[in-house]
């Protein structure tokens, strides 16, 4: 069994809660651990390897079922589109983005908290072109990980234009479902139908509103304003961008 859709991305966008969502649907299988990191970290272990992480359902008639793969490093990661489409040319493929300041800061904090940053915000921003140089090219001459490429990866990672145009150019686009994160957590059963739809899924019914997966603990409200209006406007070509291009707008 190979997935017939995958998400994305983006990171601290929503992809957990969206997983713990949809693995209640009877009809979808997901690994085991959420992020198969196939496409990205895992390639060279081979499409048996992959195959090998969805299960099917006990009782359930394989022809029933969906496998799907949420892993939000492929979004960023740049050898993933041209692999995922030579393996999964007819994949859908569905990305949830969110407010790229909030996106910015909920994942250096998450850095922070699993003990991959230890500098402080402001050292951290002005690092990161510096850690990130050379890391693509490496990535393209066969290194299998590069660390700040997949964790120091702030400001980058909240460019989504220059990521979508990767799949773009590879995928017609009817295969692409571009979502705000923000929408899913305002308005969880409304973003779930569009998104089963979009799957070719039956509908799921919630019975109650999903807890936010992963959400971090709220240290990005403690940042000082003039950093966060620094970030806006370094980010500003990003949010003038999807919206014109995308129809995607985020307040402030």
């Amino acid at each position: 069994m190979l997935p017939s859709w995958l998400c994305l991305g983006t990171q601290k966008g929503g992809t957990t809660t969206l997983h713990r969502l949809l693995e209640q649907h009877p009809q979808v299988v997901l690994p085991a651990g959420k992020e198969a990191h196939f496409f990205s970290l895992h390639y060279a272990r081979g499409t048996a390897w992959y195959e090998a992480q969805f299960q099917s359902r006990p009782g359930a008639a394989p022809e029933d079922l969906q496998a799907g793969d949420i892993t939000p490093y492929y979004l960023f990661h740049p050898l993933a589109p041209a692999r995922i489409q030579a393996l999964l040319p007819e994949a859908r493929l569905v990305v949830l983005l969110r407010d790229p300041v909030a996106r910015t800061l909920s994942q250096y904090f998450h850095a922070r908290r699993l003990g991959f940053e230890p500098l402080p915000l402001a050292e951290a921003l002005a690092a990161e072109p510096q850690r990130l140089a050379g890391a693509e090219q490496a990535l393209q001459a066969g290194v299998t990980r590069h660390l700040s490429h997949q964790e120091h990866s702030y400001l980058a990672r909240s460019r989504y234009p220059e990521q979508l145009q990767r799949y773009e150019r590879l995928f017609a686009p009817d295969q692409l479902l571009v979502l705000r994160s923000e929408d899913l957590f305002a308005h969880p059963q409304r973003a779930l139908d569009r998104i089963t739809h979009f799957l070719g899924l039956l509908p799921l019914r919630l019975a109650a509103a999903p807890v936010i997966a992963n959400g971090g603990g709220g240290e990005a409200a403690g940042v000082d304003p003039a950093q966060v209006r620094q970030l806006r406007e370094a980010l500003d070509p990003v949010y003038r961008t999807m919206a014109e291009r995308y129809g995607i707008e985020w307040p402030g």
